[in-house]
């Protein structure tokens, strides 16, 4: 069975970007091993000078995470017109790294702003081009989710037409590997 690792780009208790991954893991059922990244605030600020063996506990147990997943699924906000600090972080952990090199790739966009967070989405591609990730383009959409259709008692999205959507992005990056 193959790993599916999820990202969220945001810290944020109640992140709909988390919940959209969330939900993307239950919808896969036995479809994937579906493996939540939760370090994203452990990590420390990146600093080249430390960028070697031994690696920080939390970096190393990321890259070894990357690793071991099949395919890595992204869900990020943008934040002022950009990737959020903390995540920028994360992705600059791996770029000392050759575990993204090849690792099909994607993310589902959640924002429902005008602009669509395509700035965050711009700078994602970048810096995963960047680090010879395969972009799974067809993977990697555009599905609004207001933090209205996510169900408070579960913390998943309850519309049935967007879970489809989800599900669908993530079998098509399944389908990558």
């Amino acid at each position: 069975m193959t790993t599916l690792l999820l990202i969220s780009g945001s810290t944020r208790a109640g992140s709909t970007n988390s919940a959209a991954l969330h939900t993307v893991a239950d919808l896969l059922g036995e479809e994937a091993d579906c493996v939540a990244y939760q370090g994203l605030a452990q990590l420390p600020h990146f600093n080249p000078d430390d960028d070697h063996d031994p690696l920080p506990a939390e970096v190393a147990r990321l890259r070894t995470l990357i690793a071991e997943a099949g395919a890595v699924l992204f869900c990020t906000p943008e934040y002022a017109g950009d990737l959020p600090g903390s995540f920028k972080n994360l992705l600059d952990w791996t770029v000392g790294g050759s575990e993204t090199s090849g690792k099909p790739s994607g993310w589902i966009n959640v924002s429902s702003a005008p602009t669509g967070a395509a700035g965050a989405h711009r700078a994602l591609r970048t810096v995963l081009t960047y680090t010879d990730a395969r972009v799974v383009d067809e993977a990697c959409v555009d599905i609004p989710v207001p933090r209205s259709a996510i169900d408070p008692a579960t913390g998943r999205v309850s519309d049935p037409a967007v879970r489809d959507a989800m599900a669908a992005a993530a079998r098509r990056l399944l389908a990558a590997v």
